[in-house]
């Protein structure tokens, strides 16, 4: 159990850092602060797709799976949607505590949304 736990952990936090940090374009950040724009959910939709593939792979259930895809779909625009519309009042600087600030605590969010997730599929296992 300890192993799953550990390798599912890992398969989310890669695919965050891959849909975050390697796929995420220019356009997807800057319209993230918008409902209207396409932006924030062509990104959230490359994290669904790498969180259906990651859960899949684990061997977790068909209909847990697409609750866990949609409901980290809907947690994630919405950090990243406040994040963006918090950035847009204050003009981000990487010199300042502020940004570093906003920053971890976005990535701590999108974590934490991991741990929630890990906890329901370890449920439905029995663990």
């Amino acid at each position: 159990m300890a192993l799953y736990l550990l390798l599912l952990l890992s398969g989310l936090q890669i695919k965050h850092f891959v849909a975050d940090y390697l796929l995420q374009t220019h356009r997807m950040i800057m319209e993230k602060a918008s409902f209207r724009k396409p932006g924030g959910y062509l990104h959230v939709a490359i994290h669904a797709v790498g969180t259906l593939l990651i859960l899949l792979l684990a061997g977790v259930p068909l209909s847990l799976t697409a609750l866990l895809v949609a409901g980290e779909a809907i947690a994630h625009y919405l950090i990243d949607y406040g994040k963006a519309n918090w950035s847009c009042r204050k003009p981000p600087d990487i010199a300042k505590a502020s940004f570093w600030a906003a920053h971890g605590a976005d990535q701590l969010l999108h974590q934490l949304t991991y741990t929630l997730m890990i906890y329901l599929v370890l449920l439905s296992r029995g663990g």
